[in-house]
């Protein structure tokens, strides 16, 4: 056979290997590429948040065995559980503020668990502003803040002070607690109003405000209180997965007390080596560019130390461990 006659056999054998072989090969990479795309189609799976037989809330176990209150907590389960945006803040900020808060309600005598109620208020933002005018992180409407011990005016709103507004949030919890003996019904009258739970309470024969048939946003209200306090207190289980530096850091102060009037603010920030901006953001109570201060009232100014502001620099804390995945 000559060399030629060799070469064409080959060239027909091998054109015959590909042609056997190619559907097969062809087929194989439809099959790849199609699994692909189901996979970049394919929905993310939605998973309903886990509802305990029991939850304990300021030292009461609340049973849920019964259908009506675990389905009321299973609706506030769920809103958190998939509404991240406000949640996933509340988290990152009580790393911050639940060290200045906690310590303030233990002073008082005020369940700790109280905490979370200025978790659903305001998602602890301290600069929190509701339409209807309540203001700080405990969401004091203008006239019961002032019921409560502190200033609001054009110049200085105490509502924006975490520590005073806290201090007046543990009165007004004393207050309702001292009424109705029971943390729920303190709770549910921090929302509808201590008048109006006081005046269903005996219109509608209960002794707790989980029995009490209210306006929606406060029977929701008291079940809010509990899905924060089960998300916070283990949120890899409702989906959240923090490391400890996604937490906000607790930051450090230069505090100067202020007791006269100060005629311009922005120069002041600058006289003590900081700037308007800075001492707006960690004074927030500081509400216009000037302090008449006719009482001679002593005010504390806060300045924060560079270091703390430094995310290289700051020291790292981590309130609660459970909070995150590296732990």
């Amino acid at each position: 056979m000559t060399p030629n006659r060799k070469t064409f056999l080959g060239s027909v054998a091998a054109l015959t290997i590909l042609a056997l072989t190619a559907p097969s090969e062809q087929a194989s990479a439809r099959s790849h590429h199609n699994a692909t795309e189901t996979s970049a189609h394919a929905p993310s799976p939605v998973v309903s948040p886990v509802v305990p037989g029991s939850v304990t809330f300021a030292g009461q176990k609340i049973d849920l065995d019964n259908t009506d209150m675990a389905e009321r907590l299973d609706r506030e389960l769920t809103a958190m559980s998939y509404t991240h945006t406000n949640t996933l803040l509340a988290l990152k900020r009580a790393n911050r503020y639940f060290p200045v808060i906690v310590p303030i309600l233990k002073k008082n005598n005020i369940p700790v668990d109280m905490a979370y109620l200025a978790a659903i208020e305001s998602t602890l933002n301290p600069r929190a502003i509701s339409p209807a005018k309540a203001a700080g992180m405990w969401q004091f409407m203008p006239s019961t803040g002032k019921e409560y011990g502190l200033e609001v005016n054009a110049d200085v709103d105490e509502r924006f002070d975490v520590e005073k507004s806290t201090e007046a949030a543990c009165r007004y919890l004393r207050n309702a607690y001292a009424k109705y003996g029971n943390w729920e019904s303190v709770a549910a009258s921090y929302n509808g109003g201590m008048a109006r739970i006081t005046n269903e309470l005996a219109a509608q024969r209960a002794d707790s405000a989980y029995d009490l048939w209210l306006a929606d946003e406060t029977m929701r209200y008291i079940f809010r209180l509990l899905s924060m306090k089960l998300i916070m207190e283990s949120p890899e289980t409702y989906g959240y997965v923090l490391t400890a530096d996604n937490l906000y850091q607790p930051l450090e102060y230069e505090t100067v007390t202020v007791s006269g009037p100060v005629a311009d603010w922005p120069q002041w920030a600058v006289d003590h080596g900081t700037d308007y901006r800075t001492l707006r953001e960690h004074n927030p109570w500081i509400r216009s560019k000037t302090l008449p201060n006719k009482t001679g009232k002593t005010y504390r100014v806060k300045i924060p130390t560079r270091d703390s502001l430094s995310r290289s620099k700051q020291k790292k804390t981590v309130y609660n461990p459970a909070w995150t995945v590296d732990r």
